[in-house]
């Protein structure tokens, strides 16, 4: 059995529960694919998008509906090293990788304020634009439950808003393009686990910010507002294990009765309005 066959066999088999059981569920309960679908399932080349490609190759093997997929890897700047370790392993999970380059990271290297949000406004208008290249009228993110959940409490601790990541969203600066999550429900720690059990290494988030950084940050010095929120959710779980589901059932149980206001559509609706 080659090394592709005995990781694609440990998602089915050993992981069956908790990542494709989740993997299915997301893409059959929020309805992600329709017969006649083309999806540009994008990878960044970090463990969460090469989990989520093998899924899709898994899902076209086994799965119902008619529809067909591109593996599509941009190239926003990364240096040799790192380009070359997502060219080795997707030959080595047997993925056939579409790679585009850009120059993302040269553009935005000298910018002071947000350069991490003007960076992802653009790596996604980049990752539309080459999907319809493509024929695609969707593409597929890697974002997973973890996400999800730290989405949640940034919005709500640093926005001063209740928002959350969707699990599939219309392009509004591409017609016809829509974006979906199939990894909504698949929780980070099982992602990890998937990886080791496999003896798999993958990138982590190469940037020019954080390249040269260290992986893991300490409890006192979190490396970014994303990593803030892992810090505390797994500080919070000591005290109750259900937590993160709790924070995702949030999202889903809100009771518009008992909040002071609310945006629909972008007019506000306050309480006093009808009291």
């Amino acid at each position: 059995m080659t090394k592709y066959e005995e990781v694609e066999k440990s998602i089915i088999t050993t992981f069956r529960k908790d990542i494709w059981r989740n993997f299915v569920k997301a893409i059959g309960e929020y309805e992600m694919i329709q017969d006649g679908d083309k999806i540009a399932v994008c990878m960044s080349g970090g463990k969460d998008s090469m989990l989520m490609a093998k899924c899709f190759q898994e899902l076209k093997k086994h799965g119902k509906q008619n529809f067909d997929v591109v593996y599509m890897c941009m190239n926003p700047g990364y240096n040799e090293m790192n380009k070359q370790k997502i060219i080795d392993n997707a030959e080595l999970l047997d993925i056939p990788i579409n790679m585009f380059e850009t120059d993302i990271f040269d553009r935005v290297e000298k910018i002071e304020d947000s350069p991490c949000y003007l960076c992802a406004r653009m790596r996604r208008g980049y990752l539309y634009e080459n999907a319809k290249s493509l024929g695609c009228n969707k593409i597929a993110l890697g974002h997973h439950f973890d996400d999800v959940i730290e989405t949640i409490l940034m919005s709500m601790l640093y926005g001063a808003q209740m928002r959350t990541m969707m699990p599939k969203i219309r392009s509004t600066n591409h017609p016809g393009m829509e974006l979906i999550r199939p990894m909504y429900f698949v929780k980070e720690e099982d992602i990890i686990s998937w990886k080791e059990k496999n003896g798999l290494k993958f990138i982590n988030c190469a940037c020019r910010f954080t390249e040269n950084c260290t992986i893991s940050s300490s409890d006192d010095e979190p490396g970014s507002k994303r990593e803030e929120m892992k810090i505390l959710i797994k500080k919070l779980r000591k005290i109750n294990h259900n937590v993160d589901v709790n924070i995702f059932r949030s999202a889903q149980n809100v009771n518009l009765d008992t909040l002071i206001s609310y945006v629909e559509n972008g007019n506000i609706h306050h309480f006093l309005d009808e009291y």
